[in-house]
């Protein structure tokens, strides 16, 4: 799938504030809603809290990707948050985490939902792009990096309309 297909320029939000985790993940639910509102962002909220449970889903280096299984929707979609202020996302290595890129998918996943997951994460193992996505100031311009950057880091893996 294509990365403008899993993310809309909807589901980013820049210098949000979150008090907590939980209230990370609100606001995650929040903006999933968007791309499926026929689907409860409370809903998407205690799914994301049934996974967090489950393990954390922080990725050290100040990046989380909160993701869950969702009943009523056939494909894949995140949201990216940028914080103003970090939060303690209880990552293995300490760090508050300041980039959010939720993921919610089907609950029968099949392979392009694991190639979905794989390109997020791919996402948000690059350092460079980590530093490109927290210089931005708007939401359009997290969006816009978060797409021109992605199509750098993996070739191949990663496809956007520019790519394909």
């Amino acid at each position: 799938m294509l990365l403008e297909e899993i993310i809309n320029p909807d589901g980013v939000l820049c210098n949000a504030t979150a008090r907590s985790k939980k209230h990370c993940l609100e606001i995650l639910s929040e903006l999933l809603v968007r791309s499926n509102p026929e689907i409860a962002s409370d809903d998407i909220f205690r799914c994301l809290n049934e996974r967090e449970r489950l393990g954390c889903t922080g990725l050290d280096r100040g990046a989380a990707f909160p993701h869950c299984r969702v009943k009523g929707i056939q494909t894949s979609n995140a949201a990216l948050i940028k914080l103003l202020e970090p939060v303690d996302f209880d990552a293995s290595d300490g760090e508050p985490v300041d980039l959010v890129l939720g993921m919610m998918v089907p609950t029968e996943l099949d392979d392009s939902h694991y190639a979905d997951i794989k390109m997020i994460t791919s996402v948000l193992a690059d350092d460079g792009l980590r530093a490109r996505l927290r210089a931005m100031n708007s939401s359009k311009e997290l969006y816009e990096a978060l797409l021109h950057g992605s199509a750098l880091i993996a070739p191949g893996q990663v496809r956007t309309a520019q790519s394909s």
